[in-house]
Order: structure tokens, then C-alpha cells, then sequence
């Protein structure tokens, strides 16, 4: 596809002459499309795939007394949200009867005074609500070097002993409880694999932004991941969460390295997971995804300004691994792995970068006469215009053409009932794939910032996610996006004045770029009447909630009626009238 590109990208450039910018332009637009072919390579790799469905794990002859440890690492965020997942999560596993076997251990970074006392609070609620069902162990570090790894590593130094596996989970994650012990099944039958990674599905979306999200993650996410998982071998991803370690292999193979230097390239590690996986794979340990495991769960960004904070985090991390390219014993498989986390990113500014030469090289090159006789007719523009046209088709069809084929892979396998049917998957296909093109140019900026400012030397540390995020006013948004309508408004200006020709191809960019204010305020909007009116982003988690978001979401709505009954109750209590506070001679002073 990139030899494609190139050579209708040839065809176009040179037609009016050849100069040092064509060149480039080749070769910025090759690797571009190349990287956009991968990703629609894994999409047909997934349809063309056989719906591979493991059997369950057979259960043990004998009755099996492995000991497994639920992580929950949280950092400053809302313990009545965090802990409502483990009371559920734990409820879910009792019904089992097995909870004894799974023990939860809430690992806090959090440094924030306030937060840590909620914490403390909640603690104690969550014991009470989760009672004998199963064992919850909190521990507070005081410092967090090596943020959420270094808290899972000081836990496998201390407890690490007592337990065969560790179920690691974010502090949004939510598991059912059959298939945390399907997962330990899975594990416990296969001696060398050492990383079970599910594939979670994103749910509790709230905005127009998130439900999109939502939406992408429930209807195309599988077919991709069944075209990675076809692909990977024994070395395949580990996304961090929602995923299953056997304690063993992960304590003798993924201590990890505090790199020489400051950050952003030195430090610890941020995308700390990727390098996991691939220390695995090295000490000779199975990692392995299994799409087919379902009742794994996440919640994401609600609006386009919290993508982008945690997406600046990511992007350090992924360009980070650029020094552990030259580890020795790697497997080829996971050094590609971090090039395609690295080019995640740098796909971004090549993009930017190849706009701009566009904009530039035909203001440099002396237009050849193409009517050196009379009446000649201009076979030459035509040819020029034909590669354009096939180049923008090309590029355009890597973008949609996947998310078009899942949605007939659909109709025709039936999966589209479970969205509620063809109809509805068509509109919210449609509505996705406008919602991610006039956002793509936006991101684009972010993405390209963010690189620039790690080549810069700029750390972006850890910033906690806020979960509960509101709608971004139309303020919020200009604050946080004027640069991009200021960059959007030179580029139209630059191209106006050096290449009018290029100008309607520009606008395809910079358009929505001068629109990213109302973007990102409108697509932050709450959307739950264009599901319930129009079945809009439905997904099969919202229109059959499983047994543990049931549990989860009343646990929640109960604890939070409890504490405004208890507001209520405080400020309804009559005021005490004031007495005197000088204090007798000799009494102890009450504080």
C-alpha cells in the first residue's frame, strides 16, 4: 500500500516539475500510509480469521488452592467510585462461592491530604459492605517513585510470596467474577504462560466523545484484537490492566530499570506495560490476549481535553522506548511493538509536516508550459488531477474501509443484532466515523504538540484522570485549543498565498482545526437521548448489563444517597447556641 501511495504520490508531485521538496513528500507520505495500512491489515486479518472461541479451561482434577491477589492501584481520584468496583467485584465472586480464593489489595499513590482521608473512609465502608466475602488490604506509600509499577513492585516485594497469580487492574477496571476465575483457569492449565491480557470493553460513557469511544471499543475493537492476537505468537501485549500475571514469572522477569538521565527519556518507565510484556517474552514466558473473554470492563475520557492530558502521558512513554530499541534478548516481535508505539505518535507531526511541504513546494518550482502548441489538450494536468483524486481515495479507504467491512461482516454473521440490529450499527458507524474525521485534524495538533515537547525535553509526569469529568465549556475549550485555530488560520493564509490549488485539500484539515473549540465543547455534551430516541452508539454492555455493572451501579447509587441523607441530616440539625469559651483555671483546653 505504501509502493501504491508513493507512486501516485510520484505521478502528482513531478507532474510540474521535480524539486528537493518532491522527494520528501514521497517519503513523508509513504510512511504515513504504511502506518494506516497496518492498522486496516489487522482489521482484515481479524474478519478473515476463523472466530476462534476457547473451550473453558477444564477444571482440575484435584480441588485447586491457588491463592490469587486483585490489584487496584488508585492515584487522587474518587474512592466512592474506585471502591464500589471492588465491593462488586467481590460480591461477584462470593455468588461463585469461591471469594476466599481472591484477595483485593487497594495499592494508593494518592498524595492529595483530602482524597487520602476519603480513602481511609471508604475503607471501612467497603469492608463493611464486602463483609466476609472476601479479604480487601489497603496500603498508602508516602512517596511513589515508579508510580502505578513501582506500587505493584514494592507489593510483589512484600506480599508478592503468598499469591501463584495477580489479577492487575486499573482503578476504573470492573471484572465479573466468573471470568476473573476462568482467567485464573486459563492460566493455572498452561505452565509457561506468563500474562493473560482480556480485552476490556469501555462502558459508563457519558458524552457524545465517550460513547463514540464506547462504541469503537465494543463493535470494532474485536475483530482488530483477533487480528493481533493472530499474529502476535507467543509475544503478546500487555495493556497494563485487566490482565492476569503469574506471580512467579512476573517477580523474576519485569523489574524494571530506572533509566540514566532526566526525563522524559530517562527516569522510570512511564508506558511501563509494553516493556513488561517483552521482559516475558525474553525470559521465555507465553504472553498471550484472549479476545474471546468476556465481562472485562473500563471506563475512558469523557471529552476530547482529558484524552488529550492522558494521551500527552502516553505519547512520553512510547517515544521513551526509543532507548530500549537495543535491549539485549528482546524478541523482534516486541522491539516492532514499541516502533509501532512510537510511530502512534510520530505518525502525527509526519502528517503535519507533510501538509506543510505541500503548501511550500509549489511556490518553489517554475510551472512547465503545457501547451507548447496550440490546442494541445492538458493531458498532463488531467494525469496530475487522476493521482490526486486516487492518492485521497487510497488514504481515505485505509481510514473507513475497515470500519465499513466490520459493519457487513455484521450484517452478514448476524453479530449487528446485538447492537440492536443493522440499521442501527449503520447510523452508528457513520455518525463514529464523522465524529473521528472532523476530530482527527484536531488530535493531530495534541498528538504533534506533545511529541515536539518531549523532543523538547518537557516532562509531563502523572497527572491523575478525572473519571467523573463534566461537559467542557465553550471557554474551557477555547483555552484549551485556541493555538490549534491560530495554526489552522496560518496554514489557509499560507496556502491562499503559495498554492491556491491546494486549498480545498487543505481545508479538509484546517477546517475542523478552526472549529476545534465547538468541537470539543459539543462532542462533550450528554448523549444518553440519542441512545434512548435513536439507539445511537448502543452497545451490548448497555443494552444487557451484565451481573457486576448491575451490582457495581447500585452499590455506588446506594453509597452515594447514604452520604447527602447523611449532608442532609447535618444541615437540618438546629444550630447550638454559643457559649463561653473562656476556659476555667486549671481546665484542659478542648480542641
Amino acid at each position: 500500500m505504501a509502493s501504491i501511495a508513493s507512486f501516485l504520490a510520484a505521478g502528482y508531485f513531478y507532474a510540474d516539475g521535480v524539486q528537493w521538496l518532491d522527494p520528501a513528500r514521497v517519503v513523508l507520505l509513504a510512511i504515513s500510509t504504511a502506518w494506516l495500512a497496518w492498522g486496516a491489515g489487522l482489521a482484515l486479518n481479524g474478519l478473515l480469521s476463523a472466530r476462534e472461541k476457547r473451550a473453558l479451561a477444564a477444571p482440575p482434577q484435584r480441588v485447586s488452592t491457588a491463592r490469587t491477589a486483585v490489584l487496584v492501584p488508585v492515584y487522587n481520584e474518587d474512592p466512592t467510585k474506585s471502591f464500589s468496583h471492588v465491593a462488586a467485584m467481590a460480591r461477584s465472586l462470593d455468588r461463585l462461592g469461591i471469594g476466599g480464593q481472591f484477595d483485593f489489595a487497594i495499592l494508593s499513590d494518592t498524595n492529595d491530604p483530602r482524597i487520602a482521608r476519603q480513602e481511609e473512609f471508604w475503607l471501612a465502608r467497603l469492608k463493611g459492605e464486602v463483609g466476609e466475602a472476601c479479604k480487601v488490604f489497603y496500603r498508602r506509600r508516602e512517596s511513589n517513585p515508579g508510580k502505578k509499577a513501582g506500587n505493584i513492585s514494592d507489593f510483589i516485594k512484600t506480599s508478592g510470596a503468598l499469591y501463584d497469580y495477580l489479577i492487575i487492574l486499573d482503578a476504573d477496571s470492573l471484572m465479573e467474577g466468573a471470568t476473573m476465575v476462568e482467567m485464573v483457569r486459563r492460566i493455572e492449565a498452561e505452565p509457561d504462560l506468563g500474562l493473560l491480557q482480556t480485552l476490556p470493553k469501555v462502558v459508563r460513557a457519558r458524552s457524545f466523545f465517550g460513547r463514540a469511544i464506547q462504541f469503537s471499543a465494543s463493535y470494532y475493537s474485536p475483530v482488530y484484537a483477533r487480528g493481533l492476537a493472530m499474529l502476535q505468537g507467543r509475544e503478546g501485549p500487555f495493556w497494563g490492566h485487566n490482565a492476569i500475571v503469574r506471580t512467579r514469572a512476573f517477580a523474576g522477569s519485569c523489574g524494571l530499570p530506572e533509566l540514566p538521565g532526566q526525563p522524559p527519556f530517562g527516569g522510570h518507565i512511564l508506558s511501563h506495560d509494553y516493556v513488561e510484556a517483552a521482559l516475558l517474552a525474553r525470559n521465555g514466558w507465553r504472553v498471550r490476549l484472549d479476545p474471546d473473554l468476556r465481562g472485562s470492563f473500563e471506563e475512558g475520557p469523557d471529552n476530547v481535553v482529558d484524552f488529550a492530558k492522558r494521551d500527552r502521558r502516553w505519547c512520553q512513554g512510547n517515544l521513551q522506548h526509543g532507548r530500549l530499541l537495543a535491549v539485549p534478548g528482546l524478541k523482534a516481535w516486541n522491539r516492532f511493538v514499541f516502533i509501532q508505539g512510537i510511530m502512534a505518535y510520530v505518525a502525527a507531526p509526519l502528517w503535519a509536516l507533510f501538509l506543510v511541504a505541500s503548501i511550500v513546494a509549489p511556490a518553489m518550482k517554475v510551472i512547465p508550459d503545457y501547451f507548447p502548441v496550440p490546442g494541445l489538450l492538458p493531458v498532463f494536468p488531467r494525469v496530475e488531477q487522476a493521482n490526486a483524486l486516487a492518492l485521497l481515495t487510497g488514504v481515505f479507504g485505509l481510514l473507513i474501509g475497515p470500519k465499513l467491512l466490520i459493519l457487513l461482516d455484521g450484517a452478514m454473521t448476524g453479530r449487528n443484532r446485538r447492537f440492536g440490529g443493522s440499521l442501527r450499527c449503520f447510523f452508528s458507524v457513520v455518525a463514529e466515523v464523522a465524529c473521528t474525521s472532523l476530530l482527527a485534524p484536531v488530535m493531530m495538533m495534541f498528538q504533534s504538540r506533545a511529541v515536539i515537547q518531549v523532543l523538547a525535553g518537557l516532562d509531563a509526569g502523572w497527572p491523575a484522570a478525572n473519571r467523573e469529568a463534566e461537559r467542557v465549556s465553550l471557554s474551557e475549550a477555547w483555552a484549551a485549543s485556541w493555538w490549534i485555530v491560530v495554526a489552522g488560520s496560518l496554514t489557509i493564509g499560507a496556502a491562499y498565498r503559495l498554492a491556491p490549488d491546494y486549498l480545498p485539500y487543505v481545508m479538509l484539515v484546517t477546517g475542523p482545526q478552526l472549529l476545534a473549540p465547538l468541537l470539543i465543547s459539543g462532542t462533550s455534551f450528554a448523549a444518553a437521548a440519542l441512545r434512548r430516541r435513536f439507539g445511537l452508539f448502543a452497545t451490548i454492555e448497555e443494552r444487557v448489563p451484565t451481573s457486576v455493572m448491575r451490582l457495581q451501579e447500585g452499590i455506588l447509587l446506594r453509597w452515594r444517597s447514604d452520604v447527602a441523607a447523611e449532608a442532609g441530616e447535618a444541615a437540618a440539625r438546629p444550630i447550638q447556641p454559643l457559649r463561653d469559651t473562656h476556659t476555667p483555671a486549671g481546665a484542659g483546653r478542648t480542641h
